[in-house]
């Protein structure tokens, strides 16, 4: 028998505003039921509508009025473990705007401003996430890099593990929109936990961003020699790191996936790891129209390049997408190619979108695959 939704029972009793109170009170919202959840919305509105980022869903749901009241609902499949961002649309007096769900506490933010967030049934915000008082905080501090390739200096901000001694070497991450992972992603947080946990060994993560990401993150010859010729010598003469490809890794998501790969294929061999989350890895399967703009023209050369001749150009890839994001079938096609290379590959497909959190929920299982720490029982 089908299960009774409880906004179902409320709506047939012809409720008045005590009734509604009633009914609201002690409830979290969105309503999750299993797999049907409820949005809900309750205000002096004259429409109300969802607006979520689940690709291949209509993007906006109507929700409808309970008859005589100002309670307005939409119940949706929603499958487990799900997380999706949304905001309500509402209307009042002809006009529209946009806004956070008043009746959710969970919110995400991002460099455009902050979401709503639907936690379905089984999704649980990652404990590792979380500050713990028991993890020696590593410390970030700036750094200045000369550069030929930009004609200039880049500021990089550095993570340096807590443990950090000169008589050791430690591999490297670098990582792209490194800002937006430190304030959006939590990442230090997640670095200082994880390596206190010792699924992660101690490591120095350099932190980049660009003043023009479309472009120099879109296949720019610059950008790898920045990154591979002049950013690590340059850190190398101030820290001791491990100079062997297996200790080198880069990741980015999005366009930042895009940059990472992109670097890697210009220096095969060089970057023994790499991270790619949600990479925009736009490619024509016939003939050379690009449906995805004049952005993504050499995107689109790049990764038409690789599927017409596959090669290793690193050692170890972890790939991971959300698939409520129109960039699941990129990358689900990627990683058949590069799996054929021999290099070793790891595929994770999350019920999430394109968002921070969502990036930020893979990268314990991202990182500590690519660097195994002494928890993991993986000697290499």
């Amino acid at each position: 028998m089908t299960q009774r939704l409880a906004i179902h029972t409320l709506v047939e009793s012809r409720p008045d505003a005590a009734a509604i109170d009633a009914w609201m009170a002690g409830r979290r919202f969105p309503v999750v039921e299993g797999s049907r959840v409820t949005f809900v919305y309750r205000g002096t509105v004259d429409a109300v509508a969802l607006r979520h980022w689940i690709y291949a869903l209509e993007t906006r749901r109507a929700l409808e009025r309970v008859a005589g009241t100002d309670l307005f609902y939409l119940v949706m499949d929603v499958p487990p473990r799900s997380r999706v961002e949304y905001k309500f649309e509402i209307e009042r007096g002809g006009a529209q705007e946009w806004v956070l769900d008043p009746l959710n506490p969970n919110r995400a933010r991002d460099p455009f401003g902050s979401n709503s967030v639907l936690q379905a049934e089984g999704y649980e915000v990652p404990d590792w996430t979380r500050h713990d008082p028991r993890a020696r905080p590593g410390k970030l501090e700036p750094m200045t890099v000369r550069s030929e390739a930009f004609g200039g200096e880049r500021a990089v901000e550095l993570y340096l593990p807590a443990r950090l001694r000169r008589s050791r070497r430690y591999p490297l991450l670098v990582v792209h929109d490194g800002r937006d992972y430190l304030e959006y992603a939590g990442m230090k947080v997640v670095l200082d936990n994880l390596i206190h946990r010792l699924e992660l060994p101690d490591i120095i993560v350099a932190f980049t961003s660009s003043p023009d990401r479309e472009r120099e993150y879109a296949d720019d010859p610059a950008h790898g020699r920045f990154l591979t010729e002049e950013l690590v010598p340059q850190l190398g003469a101030r820290y001791p790191l491990v100079d062997q490809p297996q200790a080198r890794a880069l990741m980015g998501a999005s366009f930042g996936a895009v940059a990472s790969f992109s670097t890697a294929w210009r220096y095969p061999g060089f970057w023994g790891r790499l991270l790619l989350q949600s990479g925009s890895f736009a490619f024509t399967d016939i003939g050379r129209a690009n449906r995805f703009g004049p952005l993504f023209d050499r995107v689109v050369a790049l990764v038409n390049a690789f599927r017409e001749a596959p090669s290793a150009v690193s050692e170890r890839v972890f790939v991971c997408c959300g698939v409520y994001e129109k960039l699941i079938y990129e990358n689900r096609s990627l990683v058949p190619l590069l799996d054929e290379t021999g290099m070793q590959v790891r595929f994770v497909e999350s019920r999430d979108g394109h968002n921070w959190e969502h990036w930020r929920d893979r990268l314990r299982e991202g990182l500590s695959w690519l660097f195994p720490g002494p928890l993991m029982m993986v000697y290499e």
